[in-house]
């Protein structure tokens, strides 16, 4: 379609004009006989009785989509009223009409409509032809627009139900992503709920025993009050761990990492796997512990992918520090497993690790996207990390904090 650009603005034309010129084009082709004098034999001139035929059997092609076994018998009676009127005549012409009309069964009615059409076109052609070789001729014809109109009728089904099939598997696509993110907040929200029980039962606890111990015992009131402070803080930076929506093995307790590890995380990936190059550019400022531990994982995540799905044999991390944000760059020159002239679709790490990826940019107020490099061949994710907390957010802890409360 790409290549005959005027075939589809033909297409795009309205289905009536279509039809309209399609039938001054048959009434042009079916004329042809009157335009030549000398080859009738007769010495009777052409009447009305001739002309009105010809015209009846073009006319009804106007109607053709919409009545297309009417417009069939239509034309079929035309051309025999022609014939019973100069039997003797074997200057005929070619009927077009019929033709367009049995194709036009043939593409737009069941196959059993379309052969008992053409076997009602094929019995009734004793009218409209005169002799055995020109019987045998316009069978062979008719027959041919019977077999071109169900091979596009064919045709237009199976490309309606590959697109049928492609749009079913698109929306599967997307209600199986949105699943997954409903899944993992649903997760996040039991995890916030376990942590924040577990603190505010601590802190209710000993802040209604601090006064009694403040007479009593100052020493166990100030253990309390120590007690209190440090279940906050705790339960502050789990919180911001789940808003990070951070996908930790089940069971694990080590320190979340942050960003002074990204190089170690390079260099392992790139001694097993493509070359890796880790590139910073600006001027590193604070970032919320939240977005740290969010920006390492996401790295983690699409080396992740490079190494299992992209067949890449170099990737680069690029870090720019902005004014007002971090913007993380991984590319990679993959190839993928789809073939080279179709854009990679990426496999997700654990069914939804770039559904995580945003997710974990959204949790901490910034965005993500990914998909084909536009600039290059293979894959690109780019995330913004804004340097400043999400709305809402009334306490920043650091990573030094936030990595002596998880020891």
């Amino acid at each position: 379609m790409g290549r005959f650009p005027f075939i589809a603005r033909i297409r795009a034309l309205p289905p009536l004009l279509l039809d309209v010129a399609l039938a001054v084009v048959v009434l042009v082709a079916q004329s042809v006989p009157f335009l030549y004098e000398t080859r009738r034999l007769s010495d009777e001139p052409w009447t009305v009785a001739h002309y009105l035929p010809v015209l009846a059997s073009a006319l009804p092609l106007v109607a053709r989509r919409r009545y297309p076994f009417t417009v069939l018998v239509l034309t079929l009676l035309a051309a025999g009223a022609y014939s019973l009127n100069d039997p003797d005549n074997p200057s005929q012409p070619i009927w077009y009409g019929m033709l367009v009309a049995v194709y036009t069964v043939a593409e737009r009615s069941s196959w059993r409509r379309g052969i008992a059409a053409t076997a009602i076109v094929i019995g009734g052609s004793p009218l409209v032809v005169g002799s055995v070789p020109t019987f045998v001729r316009g069978m062979v014809t008719w027959i041919a627009a019977y077999a071109i109109g169900r091979a596009v009728a064919v045709h237009r089904a199976s490309a309606a139900a590959l697109q049928e099939r492609a749009v079913r598997l698109e929306r599967e696509r997307e209600i199986e992503a949105e699943r997954a993110a409903e899944r993992e907040r649903a997760r996040i929200a039991r995890d916030m709920h376990d942590i924040l029980a577990h603190a505010v039962s601590i802190m209710v606890v000993q802040a209604e025993a601090g006064p009694l111990a403040v007479r009593a015992n100052p020493e166990r009131a100030e253990a309390a009050f120590d007690a209190i402070g440090s279940a906050g803080r705790e339960a502050m930076a789990q919180l911001r761990r789940m808003l990070g929506l951070l996908k930790e093995a089940e069971g694990s307790r080590d320190p979340q990492p942050t960003l002074d590890r990204i190089p170690e995380l390079v260099g392992q990936v790139g001694r097993s796997g493509p070359r890796v190059a880790l590139t910073v550019t600006g001027t590193p400022a604070g970032l919320p512990a939240d977005a740290e531990v969010a920006a390492y994982r996401i790295v983690q995540e699409s080396l992740t992918n490079i190494v299992k799905h992209a067949r890449a044999t170099t990737a680069e991390v690029r870090l720019e520090w902005k004014d007002d944000a971090l913007v993380i760059d991984i590319t990679d020159d993959g190839t993928g497993p789809a073939p080279a002239d179709r854009p990679r679709e990426p496999a997700l790490s654990g069914g939804d690790g770039l559904i995580g990826i945003r997710e974990r940019a959204t949790a901490c107020g910034g965005t993500a996207s990914f998909g084909p490099d536009p600039g290059a061949h293979g894959f690109r994710v780019s995330v913004r990390l804004p340097l400043s907390p999400p709305a809402g957010t009334s306490v920043r802890l650091q990573p030094a904090q936030l990595a002596e409360v998880t020891r």
